[in-house]
């Protein structure tokens, strides 16, 4: 688990062809591998990927087909920044929201414009995703957590302060680019609990109160 609060910038440093997937190497810049071991998590543009290899100031991991179809780590290459985010330690300040690292699809900036000294960013989702997004709501954007301002249709809107610009990889996104959403995973989850006894047993205790609240049609 992750909070959505970038530690780093890193970069793609190599990128290894094997067997049909990849094995990418970043290095981390200026955030720490202390206490990092082999087989640990670490979010890469809200990618969570496992430690296969160490250095002191790198790491590698391997990437299936999976990610790299449905994640803009298909489209890495050396020199391209990153977004580096460490797992959760139980002394980790929940800055963001709860983030899994497992992406659930891309997004398309629409529109980067000067808002006062913050930037407004407008991003398309999918169909499939665009039930999930709500306003004052909480989204990730290539590992970032962020506060949704307004939706409309497929299109939702959130605003980068100058911290974030200059702390994350949003800086230098335009108009264009692809980006890695990942929902609140609470309304992925809840949406799952409402669809009803074919999913969830309604012995459960959540299924229970859902249904006395009137989230659930009785049988």
């Amino acid at each position: 688990m992750f909070t959505g609060i970038i530690l780093a910038i890193g970069t793609v440093e190599q990128l290894d062809a094997l067997g049909g997937d990849y094995r990418l190497t970043f290095n981390t810049g200026q955030l720490s591998l202390d206490g990092v071991n082999i087989g640990d998590s670490i979010a890469v543009n809200g990618v969570c990927l496992t430690v296969i290899k160490l250095t002191a100031n790198s790491f590698s991991a391997d990437v299936s087909r999976e990610t790299l179809s449905r994640t803009t780590l298909g489209q890495a290459k050396p020199g391209k920044s990153v977004n580096l985010e460490l797992a959760l330690a139980p002394t980790t300040r929940l800055g963001g929201h709860f983030v899994s690292g497992h992406v659930d699809g891309l997004g398309t900036v629409l529109r980067k414009e000067q808002d006062g000294r913050s930037f407004r960013f407008d991003i398309q989702v999918p169909q499939v995703l665009g039930r999930y997004i709500a306003e004052k709501g909480s989204v990730c954007i290539d590992g970032i957590s962020l506060t949704v301002n307004q939706v409309e249709g497929l299109t939702f809107s959130v605003n980068i302060v100058p911290h974030t610009l200059s702390m994350t990889t949003l800086g230098v996104i335009e108009s264009g680019d692809k980006v890695n959403i990942e929902v609140d995973i609470l309304a992925r989850y809840l949406e799952r609990l409402l669809q009803g006894e074919s999913n969830v047993s309604q012995d459960s205790k959540i299924t229970a109160l859902l249904t006395n609240a009137g989230f659930i049609k009785g049988q």
